[in-house]
């Protein structure tokens, strides 16, 4: 007897079937058609890369997720873990034929070998746009702009764009004399949503000691609403604890006055506590959250990397930019009920009754399609035009969400075709195909 492997997927991997997907490529393409609509384009990278590469001369927290392996040549190898580090390596590497400053936008898988929850998988996929070759605080803005018009259009409700400067954020660690601890302290923070004011506490004074970790807790705002304190409230009270004015925090009031011009600013909040986990930001950072949803956490989130690509090259590169998490975006408009219904692709099929004729059907078909209707062809034949004979590719159509059915006449009259609604089951006779254009478009 033979034996059968059993079919089965990897945790934190998942297939996706033709509904789900539909979704998916839906949500892509108005994610795509918003980074066009700002002028950024599309870039590709490998998947798999040097393990150097990725990781750098460190490797920090991301050694402990990446895939990393040896390949059949002895090379040490690694699954990309975001699309960012890829593209500092691309910057490099293709420097000379880019025309800076430099905007594009990249949808593709990566893998992080964490533990699964809602939203969350080791293999899923990252939207990234970023703008390389500015320092201005212009390009800080248009991405975080680029975030709030993204979202808009998916239709996610009501959002708070939270936003920081890890620049300002160090210079006060270095007025209260824990610049050397950095690294540790902005971890612990980037943590408090998840462990709680009371452990973040704990660990920010075994880090650097009870006094210091009071005034880090001031200084982000634990435990207060920011929300009810505005922007400048806030700015004003972080600029004096951190020793004055200086060119971080006025770098904050431009985008600050960016927001306003634009009469986008509503949504955006400037909160301390942002600092991102990763360490290759420099400047702004920020953070996404729906506001019906915010359990499920950031959906979208970046910052400025001023020498990111410096692992890469000589030249200092300046960059910013952002990426969203598709398969949590997708989490969380199902959890609030405005996830897009996904429909086939196609939306209206022509019945097959004599296979010999399939080339005619196909005809038809086209005629639907330079209509700018998507119309497949059935290639199983029915047994008679009796429409009790028909019933198949009727079912058949209903499991793919097919809502037209396009039944040519006899001896294919061009103007004997009857069309039939498949969700009111109603069928309309003696048409053209230029009626049935007008019917479905309709």
């Amino acid at each position: 007897m033979k034996e059968y492997i059993e079919p089965r997927v990897l945790k934190g991997f998942r297939d996706f079937l033709p509904q789900a997907e539909i979704v998916r490529r839906n949500l892509t393409e108005n994610i795509e058609n918003t980074f066009r609509s700002f002028g950024f384009v599309p870039i590709d990278t490998p998947a798999l890369e040097y393990s150097e590469i990725l990781l750098g001369k460190g490797g920090g927290e991301t050694e402990k997720q990446i895939y990393r392996f040896k390949d059949n040549g002895d090379r040490d190898v690694a699954l990309r873990f975001d699309l960012t580090v890829p593209f500092a390596r691309y910057v490099a590497l293709h420097k000379a034929e880019l025309a800076f400053p430099f905007k594009r936008y990249h949808i593709g898988k990566v893998w992080r070998g964490e533990n699964t929850q809602r939203g969350r998988y080791r293999e899923f996929t990252q939207c990234d746009f970023d703008i390389i070759g500015s320092d201005s605080p212009a390009a800080d803005f248009e991405i975080i702009l680029m975030i709030y018009s993204i979202l808009n259009n998916l239709g996610t409700g009501h959002i708070s764009i939270k936003i920081n400067h890890r620049g300002l954020f160090n210079r006060f660690l270095l007025h209260i004399g824990q610049r050397e601890n950095s690294v540790e302290i902005l971890r612990a923070v980037d943590k408090l949503a998840k462990t709680g004011l009371e452990e973040t506490n704990k660990n920010l004074c075994e880090i650097s000691g009870e006094s210091a970790a009071g005034l880090i807790l001031d200084f982000i705002g634990a435990g207060k609403k920011n929300e009810t304190e505005s922007f400048e409230e806030t700015l004003e009270r972080i600029i004096s604890l951190s020793g004055g004015p200086s060119p971080e925090s006025d770098r904050l009031m431009a985008i600050k006055n960016y927001m306003n011009d634009a009469g986008n600013d509503c949504s955006f909040y400037l909160d301390p506590s942002i600092t991102r986990g990763l360490d290759y930001y420099t400047g702004i950072v920020f953070e996404t959250f729906l506001n019906d949803l915010p359990d499920i956490g950031s959906i979208c989130s970046g910052g400025r990397y001023d020498n990111l690509a410096g692992l890469y090259t000589k030249n200092n590169i300046s960059g910013v930019g952002s990426s969203i998490g598709l398969d949590r975006m997708i989490a969380a408009l199902e959890s609030l009920q405005r996830l897009p219904a996904g429909s086939d692709l196609s939306s209206a099929a022509v019945v097959c009754l004599k296979p010999e004729d399939s080339g005619l059907y196909q005809k038809y078909a086209s005629f639907l399609r330079n209509a700018g209707i998507n119309c497949e062809v059935f290639s199983d034949a029915a047994e008679s035009t009796d429409p009790k004979h028909l019933v198949k590719q009727f079912v058949l159509a209903e499991k793919k969400g097919i809502h037209w059915m396009i039944i040519p006449g006899e001896n294919n009259d061009k103007n004997q075709f009857t069309l039939r609604d498949l969700k009111s089951r109603q069928n309309t006779n003696s048409l053209s195909l230029n009626d049935i254009v007008n019917i479905i478009n309709k």
